[in-house]
């Protein structure tokens, strides 16, 4: 007799690639998220990480524009974006809600 192989769960799978794409896509992911999969809590937690880490981007480009000191800065800021960046990206694939460091507790302030 052969064994039935279960299917994974679609809806959890749906939930990673959203999740994923709306980290990876920074602010247009956030906004197919927002768009597509507003009542999904899961999509919606790595989404409104992935604008606070926009949002981040924004400044320290902002910053980038200073004469001597934002161009020390900003590249130090960069740096550390990228790597929140993977991990949320890493997070996001989990299929588990962890907080991205610096980044969940502001996220976690944004109600949509």
């Amino acid at each position: 007799m052969a064994k039935k192989k279960k299917k994974p769960a679609k809806k959890e799978d749906d939930s990673k690639l959203f999740a994923f794409l709306a980290v990876f896509l920074s602010i247009i992911g956030f906004i197919i998220a927002l768009l597509v999969k507003k009542e999904n809590k899961y999509v919606m937690y790595y989404a409104k990480q992935s604008l606070v880490l926009f949002i981040g981007w924004v400044i320290v480009s902002i910053i980038g524009i200073v004469p001597i000191l934002g161009w020390v800065l900003a590249p130090i800021g960069w740096i550390i974006l990228i790597i929140l960046w993977i991990i949320a990206l890493v997070n996001s694939l989990s299929g588990k809600l962890k907080e991205t460091p610096l980044v969940g507790k502001y996220a976690k302030k944004f109600d949509f």
